[in-house]
């Protein structure tokens, strides 16, 4: 009996001892203050210790070995204010704690949706750029009617006016045409084509969240048209609190904008609502008795409908409807006063329809099924005297999608469909109508796996079968090498294609007037390309945040679809002998210090092709381009700064060359408890072109215009209110 007793006591001094020798345990929840979303790879260590923990993807980690007796546990993360928690050990209960991290600067990390992955920005092989809300938010106040002044401020990026008089837009990234970039709203592609030159101006910023851009082939993760990159929109869903904002904006443009967003979510569903109307009135800065900036209705509606089914299960149905009625030209015609020497217009009036669906099914062990569906409807009415060109455009687009996470591996596998019809509307009857239809179906596998802890691999191939123009293979990878915690580099490599089509900006110049219809025989544009950067982020001195990245980009474009005059005067595609080439730099610095903030953008572009005479350099594309702004914020107090563009020399179709110019604007905006005050000065140099040569050329009554190379309206002004209820 003493034997047994003795063995037993021998066995729980044993199990105290190794409990003793393990130490106590925390279970630890990190959150983000203002949104409550986790915060992934923060540093959880024990003060005084070496003990070392890094949160999860859900922002959780549990901590061993702790000491007994009082200890102070300490959290980090890149962007957010470190924070403390003593307790003593051992506890007295093994409940989870939470620690909310405030931002300090905008160098924290976020979840990006556009590779799929669902990783960080700072954990994903593919380079990508996100502009979070709060940037999107000073560009709202700036120009609350569309994304345009967005993207235009951004390194590398160059929102092209593709009209003198109507104002129509596209995106430039790299100095490529505006064709070879695929733009997305929450992943939907239902931008392009007709509805190409339409599309940043129907674009409502109010609603967005984040805005993601790839730079580079992205083919692999989209399909057609991602040659030079992808441009990404994600709006907001519902939190748990709700949420209203009414915007009211005047500009001295004679522009007015009035715009409204509010979600809520109720138990198992939730909303979003965004409407918007804008009205600008005709305006001629210059006096030459042309519009600058085109009259313009615009309306739009966008509601979407969140049903979280279970905790695992969600289904979002959205519809967006958009109206813009925009009449640019002589001044004296939009006013209703047509005379023998005042006939010219350009009219445009536009509806878009989009209609969305995106199921998501969380599965085991972190698997993931998503399907995705769009239906888009774009009508567009093009006028001038003399001319009408019109047609409907009908777009579906299906994607499904299995993730599914295996040990060091995130594989993501599925299929697309994209259908794509443009009926002419009211073709001559000895011409021949400029119907298009593509249709293309492809599958897709992709594999991010982390091989070390410094090295990150991620590797897809697409395979997709078009209408009339065969099959693609279009392989890309990319990778991530950690060389510290501060300093990281990505390489990335790709293909991608375009099948031909007469939507591109030089057709749009011509407002499509004598544009022949695709003829057969043209081959697909292919691509392939790539980007290599370093990266350096770190906080200095516990107080100033640092962000460089050196980016250095290629794109190589074969069969490059050129438009090509013939001797009847007509125009028609074909595609070309030699390459377009485009090579060159960005270099970003990011820097902020108390309530200051610095930014400055370089890129340098070396654009060419073969084709072309003289120097070669593409149209419209300048070497040199900075961007840079200096912002002081106080959080829920005020927002203050000032921004600086240079752009370089550029080419035009000519051959001549324009001339570099400078803008520089202001801004400022006053928070209050539930509304702010906003007001900027855009363009406060007046740089415009008419300064410094003829934007329109007789007759006046058959005009022709010069290609528009920088700001056609000046100086601007604009002031408002944002109200929060």
């Amino acid at each position: 009996m003493f034997l047994r007793i003795s063995v037993i006591a021998v066995f729980i001094f044993a199990a105290t001892s190794t409990f003793a020798q393990q130490g106590n345990t925390l279970k630890i929840l990190v959150t983000n203050h203002d949104t409550g979303e986790p915060v992934a790879e923060a540093k959880v260590s024990v003060k005084g210790t070496e003990i070392t923990w890094t949160t999860d993807p859900a922002g959780r980690s549990v901590i061993s070995s702790i000491p007994d007796g009082e200890q102070t546990i300490v959290v980090e993360s890149l962007g957010y204010t470190p924070a403390e928690l003593t307790l003593s050990f051992p506890l007295a209960d093994s409940l989870e704690r939470i620690i909310e991290l405030e931002l300090t600067n905008e160098l924290a990390e976020v979840t990006i949706e556009s590779t799929r992955s669902g990783r960080t920005i700072e954990a994903e092989p593919t380079r990508v750029e996100a502009i979070d809300e709060e940037e999107i938010e000073e560009k709202i106040n700036m120009r609350p009617a569309n994304v345009s002044m967005v993207l235009n401020e951004s390194t590398g990026i160059k929102v092209q006016q593709t009209s003198a008089t109507s104002a129509t837009q596209s995106i430039r990234i790299q100095g490529l045409d505006g064709r070879y970039t695929q733009m997305l709203k929450d992943g939907f592609p239902s931008f392009g084509g007709f509805a190409g030159s339409q599309s940043l101006l129907e674009i409502p910023p109010l609603d967005l969240r984040q805005v993601e851009i790839i730079k580079g082939p992205a083919a692999t993760f989209y399909g057609e048209g991602a040659i030079a990159g992808v441009v990404n929109f994600i709006s907001k869903s519902p939190g748990e609190e709700a949420e209203s904002t009414l915007l009211l904006n005047q500009t001295s443009a004679l522009g007015s904008d009035a715009s409204l967003f509010t979600t809520r979510k109720l138990g198992r569903f939730g909303y979003t609502f965004l409407g918007q109307f804008n009205y600008q009135n005709e305006y001629d800065v210059d006096d030459d008795g042309f519009s600058d900036l085109p009259r313009t209705y615009s309306l739009a509606i966008s509601p979407r409908a969140f049903f979280y089914i279970d905790e695992k299960t969600q289904l979002t149905i959205g519809n967006s409807t958009t109206y813009q009625n925009r009449k640019g030209g002589d001044m004296s015609v939009i006013r209703g006063n047509i005379g023998p020497q005042n006939i010219y217009f350009e009219k445009n009036v536009s509806v878009r329809n989009v209609t969305t669906a995106n199921f998501t099914r969380e599965l085991a062990k972190g698997r993931r099924f998503v399907a995705k569906q769009s239906i888009t409807f774009f009508d567009r009415d093009l006028k001038t005297p003399g001319y009408n060109f019109a047609g409907t455009q009908l777009n579906s687009y299906t994607d499904i999608a299995f993730f599914a996470p295996v040990k060091n591996h995130a594989l993501v596998f599925g299929f697309t469909a994209a259908f794509d019809r443009f009926d002419e509307a009211n073709a001559l009857p000895d011409a021949a109508k400029r119907d298009e239809l593509r249709a293309s179906f492809g599958g897709f596998v992709q594999d991010t796996m982390d091989l070390t802890d410094r090295l990150s691999i991620e590797a897809g191939l697409r395979v997709d079968g078009t209408r009339y123009y065969g099959a693609f293979a279009l392989p890309r990878v990319s990778v991530l090498y950690r060389f510290t915690e501060n300093l990281t580099s990505r390489i990335g490599f790709g293909l991608g294609y375009k099948t031909p089509t007469i939507f591109t900006e030089d057709s749009e110049t011509l407002l499509f007037r004598g544009v022949l219809p695709i003829e057969d025989g043209l081959k697909a544009e292919r691509s392939r390309g790539g980007t290599f950067d370093l990266n350096y982020r770190a906080t200095i001195a516990d107080s100033i945040g640092l962000s460089l990245n050196q980016m250095f980009f290629y794109t190589q474009i074969t069969d490059p679809l050129v438009l090509e005059e013939r001797k009847s005067g007509e125009f028609a595609y074909a595609n070309a002998d030699s390459s377009v080439i485009s090579r060159g730099f960005e270099t970003n610095l990011r820097a902020d210090y108390n309530i200051a903030k610095l930014f400055i953008g370089y890129t340098y572009t070396d654009a060419k092709a073969g084709y072309l005479p003289g120097n070669r350099i593409l149209p419209l594309t300048p070497k040199s381009k900075i961007n840079s702004s200096l912002i002081f914020e106080e959080h829920d107090s005020f927002k203050a700064g000032i921004e600086a563009h240079f752009t370089g020399r550029q080419t035009l179709s000519d051959r001549t060359s324009a001339r570099s110019y400078t803008v520089v604007g202001i801004f400022g905006e006053k928070i209050f408890k539930n509304f702010s005050l906003f007001i900027n000065a855009e363009n406060i140099t007046d740089v415009r072109q008419s300064r410094y040569s003829q934007v329109v050329f007789p007759p006046f009554t058959t005009p022709t215009f010069a290609e528009v190379y920088t700001h056609l309206e000046g100086r601007v002004f604009n002031g408002g209110i944002k109200i929060r209820f």
